[in-house]
């Protein structure tokens, strides 16, 4: 096991986006003894997609989602960076993503613009992006066609593979560094294409997966995501991951809300769902993680 932060607790780094990341964020606090977030920064929707419009530059939406997982929540300006103005010129716009914008144009380094921000927040791990660099997301289908932009690949029910454009987008170097020293790299859970293949599709990110000693996990989805997995059983998630050159050792499942994992011989039943059935409780994905660990 890689040295940590926190005696024999474990590195964990979480790759990924959206809600399903902060997720494992949260469950992360509960166990891990340094945590890092890689994120997708190819979202091309709501307050984020404007901004993109303005300027390209790296979606901040992601990131302000994974920023306020990881922070102290007990403060005013957490709960700031959830606001979303409702009038005038900003409307929709949320807080977190103008301040990002803001410190990253003020540093002139997103990096350093997050850890900026993780400070402020007084978050206990570190949010990096998968590149620096602005990115779209396009998918191939089954028909052979191309689809452009995040939005439009979500919306999506014949995905094979995604990739970035430009092709060649550089990997962040921090990410990869952190990939490569982790005990624990954790896929998911989260939109299967436009989240977590979207953060590994900056190509020295998946790389970096592949060649890491630490323990990969897959978290699945509770549920198939219209339209992105619609139809979709544990084995079809797999076998997307597997397109895209990505074998997790470990692939975690709640056989109460999905099913199809005959054949899958790396997939562990555990029941994570929340009381709602539709999110995954942090506590227990905490637990399943951390048995993973030792």
């Amino acid at each position: 096991m890689n040295a940590d932060h926190n005696g024999s607790a474990p590195a964990v780094v979480a790759v990924g986006g959206g809600h399903g990341l902060a997720t494992t964020l949260r469950a992360a606090r509960r166990y891990a003894g340094s945590i890092t977030a890689v994120v997708t920064v190819a979202d091309d929707g709501g307050s984020t997609g404007r901004l993109r419009a303005a300027t390209p530059r790296p979606a901040p939406g992601d990131l302000r989602k994974c920023l306020v997982a990881l922070a102290d929540h007990d403060t005013a300006i957490v709960t700031a960076m959830e606001h979303r103005f409702s009038t005038g010129e900003l409307e929709g716009h949320a807080f977190g993503n103008l301040l990002l914008v803001a410190l990253e144009e003020s540093e002139g380094d997103l990096v350093g613009a997050l850890d900026e921000a993780g400070r402020i927040l007084g978050c206990v791990g570190r949010v990096l992006p998968s590149t620096t660099t602005a990115v779209e997301l396009n998918a191939r289908v089954d028909s052979g066609g191309v689809v452009r932009g995040q939005v439009a690949v979500g919306e999506r029910a014949d995905l094979r593979t995604v990739s970035l454009e430009p092709p060649d987008a550089p990997a962040c170097t921090e990410s990869i560094e952190a990939i490569l020293s982790a005990d624990q790299v954790v896929l998911g859970p989260g939109s299967l294409y436009t989240s977590v293949l979207a953060a590994t599709a900056v190509r020295g990110v998946a790389e970096a997966v592949r060649r890491t000693s630490a323990r990969v996990v897959y978290v699945c989805n509770l549920h198939p995501q219209v339209s992105e997995t619609a139809g979709y059983g544990v084995a079809d998630h797999v076998d997307a991951l597997a397109r895209h050159g990505l074998i997790p050792e470990v692939v975690l499942y709640d056989p109460d809300t999905i099913g199809g994992a005959d054949g899958v011989d790396c997939a562990r039943p555990v029941r994570l769902a929340g009381a709602n059935g539709l999110a995954h409780d942090p506590r227990r994905l905490a637990e399943a993680l951390a048995d993973l660990v030792g």
